[in-house]
């Protein structure tokens, strides 16, 4: 039972940091981070209100939660991209990300704001991406929550795993659900 709910919370597995990165791995996760809005497309597509609000595992947020999520989190990894870029170590912002999921507007905007907003930010974010120099891969903030810091090839790798991890817990809740 433990092992079913492992991968019903971590249906890529874990994120695991990478040790370092290559030219060709920076554009898989940059590729993963530029399909994501349209992978969200298609794990929502013809969704009703029942289902949009059904957790993707027991215990665990429902789909509305889920994408709501994903814009809130990746808003806030494009500004410490950009922040990482233009300052020289930035301390960045930690947010409850569990308790940003419970405000209201989880509930009460609909999720195709968030796709919408998602398909704008990742254009922005790819963009910052595919255009970085070389050096500018080595470039960190400073998460005080791990208290280390975090250079940007590692922020790529990341929300390559994160939009593959909650598109996964979407499209694995479809297929358990025969929707």
């Amino acid at each position: 039972m433990e092992d079913n709910m492992e991968i019903l919370r971590y249906p890529v597995g874990r994120f695991q940091k990478p040790e370092s990165y290559t030219p060709q791995l920076l554009e898989q996760w940059i590729a993963a981070i530029e399909a994501l809005p349209s992978w969200l497309d298609v794990c929502i597509e013809n969704l009703d209100a029942s289902q949009l609000q059904t957790p993707y595992r027991p215990g665990g947020w429902t789909v509305n939660q889920v994408i709501h999520h994903i814009a809130d989190s990746h808003m806030n990894a494009y500004i410490r991209v950009k922040l990482a870029l233009t300052e020289d170590n930035p301390t960045v912002k930690p947010y409850k990300e569990a308790l940003w999921a419970e405000l209201k507007d989880s509930d009460i905007v609909p999720v195709n704001v968030s796709v919408t907003l998602l398909h704008a930010l990742h254009r922005r974010l790819v963009a910052v991406l595919k255009n970085m120099e070389p050096h500018d891969w080595e470039r960190t903030y400073f998460h005080p929550e791990h208290q280390r810091n975090v250079p940007l090839w590692e922020v790529t790798a990341m929300y390559a795993w994160h939009s593959r991890h909650h598109m996964e817990h979407i499209h694995q809740l479809r297929l358990r659900m025969g929707w």
